[in-house]
């Protein structure tokens, strides 16, 4: 099987990997259209040791499986639970996801509903698991979410981050008249605004990025250059940066009780004046994976539209080259087919 391959830091194409075989209750699934993403660009450069098949934001056909999962296009959650295999049978799950013991059930995190947070959870293509960046890869079906035909393929690929943005509705308040502010016209910062809009706000982009910038002032959107935003004037101030100079533009901007949110994992310290977010009741939240049936129903509806972010495609067997073009300042989205 020809697949991505990343180990010690180093990103290659290999085509001697061996199919993936799934567990009990898992599917094997045809990679039809596949995203790079900043996580990925990020394990390049050490944000997480990882040796095997890089890749999590992918849209497939199922090609072995339960039969009624047998020709079904679909996308998958990215992280494998022990809830996820345990609900169909302890005993069959492998070890490495349930733990050592036959018959041991759901760790506390899942049992108490909060399975993104699983305790020996796996994630493909970041640790534990082989990722999406392939000709193949198997899940569980539990991870599974059926694809309506309204959404294309290259449309699909955007389900797992816009999931994630629309995370942030499950967690703040959202009105039309939140002033809301996003830090960071990136990839993630490109979604989260267009998630926000969909509450009848209208959230302000900021950033140091021209070119992510000018992509939301065509879509209407209030983008304006870092270091030109009023201080203490936000409800909520998204962070997608995953820098330490977006943290402080976020927190700066927002008014006293206001929400920053944190979307991007910060790969260096982030030095926090909390004395700051007593004094002014600042709610710290972190935000990660989101829902997917709301982000498949936003794609099916046109709520949120996406293929304008695809900036370039590459045949799998060009990875390092899309690698690179995706690591291009401003590119959005480059895609991958098998």
């Amino acid at each position: 099987m020809i697949a991505a391959w990343l180990e010690d830091g180093r990103l290659s194409f290999r085509d001697d990997r061996p199919e993936p075989t799934g567990g009990a209750g898992e599917a094997l699934i045809r990679v039809t259209a596949a995203g790079i993403c900043a996580t990925d660009l990020a394990m390049l450069g050490g944000y997480r040791p990882f040796t095997g098949i890089p890749g999590h934001e992918f849209a497939g056909v199922v090609e072995q499986g339960p039969p009624e999962w047998v020709g079904a296009r679909v996308v998958g959650e990215i992280n494998i639970t022990c809830a996820g295999h345990a609900a169909r049978n302890p005993a069959d799950a492998p070890a490495s996801v349930v733990g050592v013991g036959a018959g041991e059930g759901p760790c506390p995190a899942c049992r108490a509903g909060r399975s993104t947070h699983c305790e020996r959870r796996t994630a493909i293509g970041i640790f534990g698991r082989d990722g999406a960046f392939a000709q193949r890869l198997a899940l569980p079906v539990g991870n599974l979410h059926r694809l309506p035909a309204e959404i294309c393929d290259e449309a699909a690929v955007f389900v797992e981050p816009l999931a994630a943005a629309f995370r942030i509705l499950e967690q703040v308040e959202v009105a039309p008249s939140t002033r809301a502010l996003v830090v960071g016209p990136g990839r993630l910062g490109q979604l989260v605004a267009r998630v926000l809009r969909t509450m009848g706000c209208a959230p302000i982009v900021t950033g140091r990025s021209a070119p992510g910038l000018t992509r939301l002032s065509t879509l209407g959107f209030e983008a304006v250059r870092a270091g030109e935003i009023d201080h203490g004037a936000f409800d909520i101030a998204v962070d997608c940066t995953g820098h330490p100079s977006g943290f402080g533009t976020a927190r700066a901007a927002l008014r006293a009780g206001g929400t920053l949110v944190l979307k991007s994992t910060y790969p260096e310290r982030v030095e926090i004046d909390a004395s700051s977010l007593v004094v002014d009741e600042i709610r710290l939240l972190g935000s990660r994976c989101g829902p997917f049936p709301v982000a498949i129903e936003a794609l099916a509806h046109g709520t949120v539209e996406v293929l304008d972010l695809i900036d370039d495609r590459f045949p799998l067997a060009e990875v390092v080259a899309a690698y690179d073009r995706a690591a291009q300042p401003g590119v959005a989205k480059v895609l991958l087919t098998p």
